[in-house]
């Protein structure tokens, strides 16, 4: 059984953040964030974010944005103009257009200790969780570890 494990920096200086995907074996980062280089995101601001798992981590990144929501389904969360029960239905919608079971299998299946990046600390109102659910269902024979 593989696992796939899912991690949001905010409340984590960087050298928890590094010394907790280390400790876990990560290999790889799945950056699922629509935007990715905001100075307002610190150290994984990318490019930096890249840089410093290759070199002080031997971690490779990507960024996936077939895993991110859409800039109308995320502002309208944020805006407060969706529920999050409303978000979840038009983010597996949007994964839907995006064929994304066949995506996972093609991209991700054999693929052992990556771990999906977001913003948020907690999982339960972020859609990387839900990314990891569905890589679960398409994938089967995986574990889902919040970090």
């Amino acid at each position: 059984m593989g696992k796939i494990f899912t991690i949001g920096f905010t409340r984590m200086t960087a050298e928890e953040f590094f010394t907790c995907l280390e400790r876990n074996h990560v290999k790889r980062v799945v950056d699922v964030r629509l935007y990715n280089t905001s100075q307002l995101l610190g150290f994984s601001k990318y490019p930096d974010i890249e840089f410093f798992l290759r070199n002080l981590s031997g971690i490779n990144y990507v960024h996936d944005l077939q895993f991110a929501p859409s800039e109308i389904i995320l502002e309208s969360y944020k805006k407060k103009y969706i529920t999050w029960e409303e978000y979840e239905e038009a983010f597996a919608a949007l994964m839907a257009t995006r064929y994304i079971d066949k995506y996972i299998l093609k991209n991700y299946a054999g693929q052992e200790n990556y771990c999906l990046l977001c913003t948020e600390v907690s999982p339960e109102n972020c859609h990387r969780r839900l990314v990891a659910e569905k890589i679960k269902e398409v994938l089967e024979d995986v574990e889902i570890v919040h970090l």
